[in-house]
């Protein structure tokens, strides 16, 4: 073996390929075959692919199947605290000695294929699938999708949630292209679901072009809401009294119609799911660092919100959660983000802005973070600091009973803060 502890592989693999990303499908599916030989799985496959509510969308899934009773392998990214988060199977994160000799298996078929570390981590998590004897396996794509190192595999159902603008480098600069790069994950006649009621007119060429059955949220599938419960129904069935998933927001339950479409699907697939099971998984789910409020004196809000359309949720959110004082908000982001729109959604609603640095290659210092809002968020409202911690820190000193913190703007952002132990006992899968 190469190695013989996780972190000496993941520092290994982060310097291996030449770039970080490297969108195709070649080089992992070539070592997928030496790996396995052939390129059908011996368990169901659920593929999600999306902008916003990916991570939601699969930890309702994993929760709802695994109340009735099913093997689930759950593939993720990113990580908040631990690697081992991503590759979660029956609710349990694998363990090191697990994934290293996964990681060794990976290393030994490549052959001198070169591989980044998303791609060796997606190998490993199906490598450990197969070994495990999941029934189902739900996989979240990192980026994209057509040329994801997930969609090696074939997805028996397709669930693409909303789509905004992110990562447009890669993706293109407008929601029909990089609906094209989402769709990519639909495979010749297997269903896809939708959780937009219009998604990009790419999404439904491509399953037309695919013969894919295509289930599209207030079409083909809706729900009514109630004050203590919701309803859902399609063209053959109904499920009444669902309890509110254990996640904030009602923008969730757009995520949770579609998940239940494919609840439905998989029902006509063999699988037994009933409405206690539905229930039972929305009551249970649980999903760190969406808007996750930790009560206290002052309350501290953690939300790994990104992108334009993640903040319009964030801030419909922080209207309508009452504070009695002030709101500061503690914004640290990535390069590849668009921060001014971020911001400019949010501001409505911050008293004072926290700008913080992140020490990551991919990480804005405070100086190029406050440069993008210029002009966005005025001047006096802003205080800079080199670190999400001091930044923290800072707002946490000043923050009087009945304020509240927000802490938001990227993975990294919140990971900062859950490494201070904040919540002592978080539990992240």
């Amino acid at each position: 073996m190469r190695f013989h502890t996780l972190p000496e592989w993941l520092a290994w693999q982060e310097n291996l390929h030449f770039t970080e990303v490297d969108p195709g499908l070649e080089r992992v599916g070539d070592v997928w075959h030496r790996l396995n030989g052939v390129s059908a799985l011996p368990f169901k496959v659920i593929t999600v692919a999306g902008t916003n509510g990916k991570g939601s969308s699969v930890a309702m899934l994993d929760a709802i199947l695994r109340a009735a009773g099913y093997r689930t392998g759950r593939y993720t990214s990113p990580h908040l605290l631990d690697y081992n988060e991503r590759i979660v199977i029956d609710g349990q994160p694998c363990d090191d000695d697990a994934i290293c000799q996964a990681f060794d298996k990976i290393d030994r078929a490549r052959v001198g294929v070169s591989l980044t570390y998303f791609e060796f981590a997606t190998l490993a998590a199906v490598t450990l699938f197969c070994e495990q004897a999941i029934d189902i396996a739900i996989l979240e794509v990192g980026m994209g999708g057509r040329l994801d190192a997930v969609n090696v595999f074939d997805a028996d159902i397709a669930l693409i949630t909303p789509i905004s603008l992110d990562h447009v480098q890669w993706l293109g600069h407008d929601r029909n292209t990089i609906g094209f790069e989402k769709a990519g994950i639909i495979r010749p006649h297997n269903p896809v679901v939708c959780s937009e009621k219009t998604p990009p007119d790419s999404v439904i060429t491509q399953a037309q072009h695919c013969n894919a059955v295509l289930s599209v949220a207030s079409r083909d599938f809706d729900y009514q809401l109630e004050a203590q419960s919701w309803h859902w129904s399609n063209a053959t069935l109904a499920w009444h009294d669902l309890p509110y998933p254990a996640l904030s927001g009602r923008y969730q339950l757009q995520n949770a119609s579609a998940v239940l479409q494919v609840i439905s699907l998989l029902n006509t697939q063999g699988f037994t799911i009933s409405q206690q099971h539905v229930g039972q998984g929305l009551s249970d789910v649980k999903l760190v660092g969406r808007f996750q409020q930790i009560a206290g004196p002052v309350t501290r809000i953690l939300d790994v919100t990104h992108n334009q359309q993640g903040a319009l949720n964030l801030t419909e959110l922080l209207r309508t959660t009452p504070c009695q004082g002030k709101t500061i908000a503690v914004l640290a982001m990535l390069k590849d983000k668009e921060a001014a729109m971020v911001a400019e959604t949010v501001d409505a609603v911050v008293d004072h802005w926290h700008i913080a640095g992140l020490a990551s290659t991919r990480g804005l210092s405070a100086e190029a973070l406050a440069l993008q809002l210029d002009g966005v968020v005025a001047k006096d409202k802003m205080t800079l600091f080199d670190t999400v911690a001091r930044a923290y820190s800072d707002a946490m000193q000043i923050a009087e009973t009945g304020d509240r913190v927000l802490i938001f703007g990227s993975f990294q952002t919140v990971e900062a803060v859950l490494r201070l132990g904040l919540v002592a006992d978080v539990t992240l899968s």
